[in-house]
This record gives C-alpha cells, structure tokens and sequence, in this order.
C-alpha cells in the first residue's frame, strides 16, 4: 500500500470496511446459534439481512471495476498482487447476484435454520419443508445467477464459492474412486475387529466434567483463550474472525468420546483461524484459502492426531484425570475404541472409513437438488436408498437421524459437503508430508512433542492464507496436487494391517 499504487491503497482501505463489517454479521451469527432466546430470530433475522445488503452494496460499487483494473497497472508486489486477485474475484462473485436476492437468502436460511433446531428432534419434515423449499428456491436462482457470471455449472458455481477452482468433474473422479474400494475396506476392518470387542465408556458424564475436559484439550492443542471461547450449540461449529474465534460443541451425558472429538475437531479449524496472517489482516489473502483447506485443518487434529496410537497416552492421560479411570479409558481399549469402525446414522459421529460415504451421499443428493432433478420432497427416498445401500441401515420414517440431522441445508449452505471428504484427502498428505520431513513424527508426538506438528501447519498452510491457489499451495506445502492414493495408503496402513 505504497504510494507508487495509490488506487491499489483505496481498494484496500474499501476491503478493509467489508471486513470490519463482516466481523459483526460473523459475531451475531455465533450468538443466534448460542446464546439467543428463540424469539429473538426473527429480528436477528432482518438485522443481519439489512446487514448482508449493506456489504454486498460494497462489494458491488459500480467504481471498483474500473478501480481492480486500473490497479492491475500500478508497480504491485506478489502479495499485493494475489490480493488484488482475490479482491476481483470477490467483486466477480458478489456481482453476479442481486442484494434482493443476497437478502431473501440471509432471511430464508435463518428461518428455516431457527425452525430445525426445534423441528429436528421433533422429527418434523413435513414441517421443515415450509420453510426448506423457499431455502432451495433461493439457493437454485443463486446457482444460476454465479454460472451466467461464471460460466460454470450451477452446482459448480456454488461449489467455487467455498472450495475455488474445484469441479464436478474432479469430485466425480475421486468420490467414483471410493466407491471402488472403501466398501470392501469397510467390510473387511469391520469383520476383523468384531473378534476383538472393545470395552464402551460407562456414563453419565457431567456436562461441567466435559466442558473442562475440552478446554484442557483446547490449551493443549494451542488454542488461545484470549483470542476466543468455548460454547454450548445444537450443531458443533467454528466462527467469529481470527481476533475472536468461537467454537462449540454439545455435550452427551452417556457419550463422552463424541464431545471430546467435536472440540478437538474445531480446534482444528481455530487454530487455522487464529494463525491466519496478521499482517495482512483485513484483507481477502488473509482468509483461508479454502473449505477443503479448513477441514484439512480439523481433520489433521480429529482423525490424523487425535485417533492415533501415538497420541493414545496423552488422550488417555486426560480422560481419566476427568472422568475418572475405567476400563474404556486404559491406552490398550481407547485407541481401538476410537478407531472402531460401524455404520452410524449420524454423520458427525461416523468414524473415518464410513465418513466419506456420508459426505458422498449428500453431494449426491444435493447436486441433483440444485440442478433441478430432484425437488425437496423427493431427499427422504434417495437418502433412504443411499443409506440402505452403502451403509446398511434403515433411516425410513427417521427424519431426525437422517435428512434433518445436518444444518448445512437449512442455511442455504449447497456446494459445501464435498469439502469435508477433500479435506480429509488434504490431511492424509500433509501426514505424509511432514513423515517424508521427519521420519521421527510419531515418536516426537508419543513423547507429548506436538509442536512439530504445528510448525509445520504454521509455516506451510496458516500463514499462507489465501497467498497462493489451492492447488499451488497444495504443491509447496507437499510437493504434487491433490493426490488421493496418500488418503487410501493411509487408512490401509491404520486400518487394514
């Protein structure tokens, strides 16, 4: 922001403002989800949709074209350089949507996503769908105004906006991939460890002994309690900004392992968020780079490190100095336990042999939404067959556990579920990334030594930001572009030997 690019200075100072703003709307969003009574939503609602306008009239001010491209002239940087990008593609994306439309989605999503919260446990679809087909009504003009302005598909389109530059067509190829070989894997893990049963906890479990249990776990994963907080929500989920990170998780009284993986899951996405790049703060190239990129992050500590046999007396450690010693929590039985694959009804709690079954069922299923196949009414019968065929279980009549369970599609949130099994590609090769760079990995985090880890996710992913695209960043960080032999290499070698 030198003097020699004055207008590159102006569209920083205006990025700056979109930030600042996005800040508050981010913030109300957390405190909807925790701590507001029920009959604040409505005006929660209008707040924070007169809010969305506000940035999106920002973000669209008819002088920032020509500003972008005057300043594409001036003497920048390479940081300046991938921030300008980054700016334009903002602008790209925020044009090609109307603030009648951006407004008609805040308000849509919040109140369908208020009305799940009850709906859900009352296993409501009929009443959902109220609310759910004005959310997809939005959600399909959205798809199609961002492909005009694209020129991608519509599911495409929605799904650049969380994961950029990814296609239908990769997550095609790599989802058709695990299909080919994860059920047998499944089938052949899920055989041998009936011989070995393992010891279950025995509950209940305070929800105070489980929330100090998962603040000790957050200090010692490197979360900084003066730059965020811990909290209680129906669904499990990270936010706010990198100054003031909010996670939370909910508590299960006679289910304690579930808790404990849900906020070591969002630490992952903290940490990323509170080590993003602070010097260029307030900028689009300080964000994370991707949504792939962030459940890498929380995939790393939850499946990579938490589930380990190398972190198994560190987390053993913990438990019992909580919950007490017993059997479930000895180092031998918890590491199985763990690592115990079933299929599960619940997506959030599924192990990471079924997990990528559950994601591809939703992408599936949503994509044919957005597209057009298929209308709301038509989810519960192609969720039914899915579930049925993949994971052996019978989800009819069972909306709670199973179309209503996520909170993604009640918000709006299309395009966003693949992201979760990428991520989980990403986090297998930055494992065997930083194995390659230290063959003494796992002897260093047994050891309680887990500031190797975070180096290197430091220096290679959270400082990076959105410096560079996703897969050149995937490249310097580990050498080659998304590759998902190290994803099958690394649940053979867990699971299978």
């Amino acid at each position: 922001m030198s003097a020699n690019a004055p207008i590159y200075a102006e569209l920083c100072t205006h990025w700056l403002r979109i930030y600042r703003l996005n800040h508050l709307l981010s913030v109300a969003g957390v405190d909807r989800n925790t701590l507001m009574p029920p009959a604040g939503n409505e005006a929660r609602a209008n707040a924070m949709a007169e809010l969305e306008g506000i940035i999106h009239g920002l973000s669209t001010e008819p002088e920032l074209e020509a500003r972008l491209a005057s300043a594409e002239q001036e003497p920048l940087d390479d940081i300046a350089h991938a921030n300008l990008r980054e700016m334009q593609r903002h602008w790209r994306d925020a044009n090609a949507l109307t603030s009648a439309l951006v407004e008609r989605k805040s308000l849509a999503g919040a109140r369908c996503e208020s009305a799940w919260r009850l709906q859900r446990p009352a296993n409501d679809w009929i009443g959902f769908l109220g609310n759910f087909r004005e959310v997809v009504a939005v959600a399909r003009e959205e798809a199609h105004m961002l492909a005009e302005k694209t020129g991608l598909t519509p599911y495409d389109a929605l799904m650049d906006r969380f994961e950029p530059g990814m296609r239908c067509e990769v997550v095609d190829r790599l989802f058709g991939d695990l299909k080919t070989w994860l059920p047998a894997l499944i089938r052949t893990v899920v055989a041998r460890q009936a011989q070995r049963p393992v010891v279950v906890p025995q509950g209940p479990f305070s929800n105070s002994s489980q929330r100090a249990l998962g603040q000790e776990l957050m200090s010692l994963l490197g979360f900084d309690f003066n730059a965020g907080r811990l909290d209680e929500s129906t669904h499990p989920f990270c936010g706010g900004v990198p100054e003031d990170v909010r996670i939370t998780t909910r508590y299960h009284g006679d289910k304690p392992l579930q808790c404990v993986m849900g906020v070591i899951h969002e630490t992952g996405h903290a940490r990323y968020e509170q080590n993003l790049p602070r010097q260029w703060l307030g900028q689009p190239i300080a964000s994370a780079r991707s949504m792939g990129l962030h459940e890498s992050q929380s995939l790393s500590f939850e499946m990579q490190l938490a589930r380990s046999p190398a972190f198994g007396e560190s987390l053993s450690a913990l438990l019992q100095r909580h919950y007490g010693a017993q059997p479930a929590f000895a180092p031998e039985n918890l590491g199985p336990l763990l690592r115990q694959v079933r299929s599960d009804l619940i997506r959030v709690d599924a192990d990471e042999l079924t997990y990528p079954l559950h994601v591809t069922l939703r992408y599936e299923i949503e994509r044919l939404l957005i597209e057009g196949h298929i209308e709301a009414e038509d989810i519960p019968r192609l969720w039914d067959e899915r579930m049925r065929d993949w994971l052996g279980k019978d989800t009819r009549g069972d909306y709670r556990n199973g179309c209503l369970q996520d909170i993604h599609w009640s918000e709006g949130l299309f395009g966003y579920f693949p992201c979760y099994t990428l991520g989980a590609m990403y986090a297998a090769q930055w494992f065997a990334a930083i194995r390659r760079q230290h063959p003494d990995f796992d002897v260093l985090i047994a050891q309680g030594n887990l500031a190797v880890l975070f180096d290197w996710l430091r220096q290679h992913i959270w400082s990076q930001g959105s410096r560079w695209e996703t897969a050149e960043l995937c490249v310097r960080a580990s050498g080659e572009e998304l590759n998902p032999a190290h994803f099958r290499a690394y649940l053979e070698a867990r699971y299978a030997s």
